[in-house]
């Protein structure tokens, strides 16, 4: 059976008249591999793969051998169909006319796999239309617990307006979590990011066609340890506070805050998707009304939510004090996540500032994503930055922008830029 626990990190003294109470709820869970593996029936996976006219021929084979890999991770028992997506979403396995999907067992593995010889390269690219599809076939096994999709594109959204993919987008929303991977350089980054971000998932970089059986099997192999289908984070609030916001911050930055669903006037539910064995770190800020010296309150309930059941709580609290020492204190894990939500928006800023061509924005803004990096000891980032600009000097910001970068580090520095590093103890 799955454990879940919670840690508190805050400095709860305010000062005198002071409102704003920041917090890191750490959340661990424990032991859910072993229910993923006790209740195969109750998951479902949908691979969509890209069979556009520009995966070409290569692309389309090593798409083949990426959802064979992925397909190879997938337990006996587990419900299961490969879609072929191009202007329109085609069902590639399981064969035949109907609508349906196939519960694995050694036999749908191999007829899978020779179904996905018959994969050709071939029109445009629709993703909305291969949202759609993935929900129609989750609907036909409505015991499914767990819903989960892998989408692969190597381009952008061209034969959809960009308001049939956002409906196509919200249609789908909380029917299935997404695992989004784009392919080589002609894809964009903020707009599978927002499929991904909607759909509880990840958005990632595959270079080259020879990475992706490889990713394939990992994104399957993650998926398949997620031995909790479903979890919340339900946040409390007092009468006459205001909840600021409420993000993941780590491994990846989450802004959940417009996903509140109301349970009732003073708490609100954040979905948070599916778990493994993990650690899942969220920042919680909470507005109260100002006291006087002395006063105590409880500024936040902050509960993990299975089902009906509450699985792990923590408390965030609140004190009024005059002593300086205590007031002006910022708890460290608090200082480091905002340093890491403040690294991705430089990030995103300085790359978008480089497209076109504002290079003095560019540069003020991956330098101070350079020096939050060294700070916040993301060294992953430092990295992907070092192949963007050139770092003189990482503690004070100092960069070059370099002159000729290899789009595809400009997309890597991209997606990279929400993954976190932990905040070191």
């Amino acid at each position: 059976m799955a454990q879940f626990s919670a840690t508190v990190y805050q400095n709860e003294f305010l000062p005198e008249g002071g409102t704003d109470v920041h917090a890191i709820v750490s959340v661990t869970c424990s032991g859910a591999g072993s229910v993923s593996a006790a209740a195969p029936g109750q998951a479902g996976e949908v691979i969509v793969v890209d069979t556009s006219g520009s995966m070409q021929w290569q692309g389309v084979q090593a798409a083949q051998y990426a959802a064979a890999a992925a397909l190879d991770q997938i337990p006996d028992g587990v419900w299961f169909a490969v879609v072929a997506g191009d202007h329109q979403a085609r069902l590639a396995y399981p064969t035949g006319n109907a609508v349906t999907m196939a519960q694995m067992n050694p036999q749908a593995r191999m007829s899978a796999k020779h179904a996905l010889r018959n994969l050709y390269p071939d029109g445009g690219t629709a993703m909305g239309s291969w949202l759609l599809a993935a929900a129609q076939l989750f609907d036909t096994v409505p015991g499914l617990a767990k819903r989960h999709v892998i989408l692969l594109t190597d381009g952008k959204n061209e034969h959809e307006t960009p308001d049939q993919l956002t409906r196509a987008i919200e249609t789908v929303r909380g029917r299935f979590q997404c695992d989004c991977r784009g392919l080589g350089s002609e894809w964009s980054v903020a707009e599978v990011r927002r499929i991904s971000e909607a759909l509880l998932g990840s958005v990632d970089l595959i270079r080259s066609w020879e990475a992706m059986p490889q990713e394939f099997a990992e994104m399957m192999q993650q998926s398949m340890a997620r031995g909790v289908a479903d979890a919340a984070l339900r946040v409390w609030a007092p009468q006459g506070a205001e909840i600021l916001f409420v993000r993941q911050v780590a491994p990846s930055l989450e802004d959940l805050t417009a996903r509140r669903q109301e349970i009732n006037p003073l708490t609100g539910s954040y979905p948070t998707g599916a778990w493994g064995d993990e650690t899942r770190d969220y920042h919680v800020a909470v507005r109260l009304p100002a006291k006087s010296v002395g006063a105590e309150q409880l500024a936040s309930r902050v509960q993990l939510v299975v089902g009906e059941d509450v699985v792990a709580q923590a408390l965030v609290k609140a004190k009024w004090s005059n002593d300086t020492m205590l007031t002006a204190q910022i708890s460290p894990e608090v200082a480091h996540y905002t340093g890491q939500t403040e690294l991705a928006t430089a990030i995103q800023e300085g790359l978008r500032a480089r497209s076109i061509g504002d290079d003095a924005t560019a540069t003020a803004k991956l330098g101070r994503a350079a020096q939050l990096a060294k700070e916040g000891g993301n060294a992953e980032a430092l990295e992907h930055l070092d192949k963007v600009v050139d770092i003189e000097d990482a503690a004070t910001g100092t960069v070059r922008l370099k002159r000729n970068v290899d789009k595809l580090d400009e997309m890597a520095l991209d997606t990279a830029s929400t993954k976190t590093a932990r905040v070191r103890k």
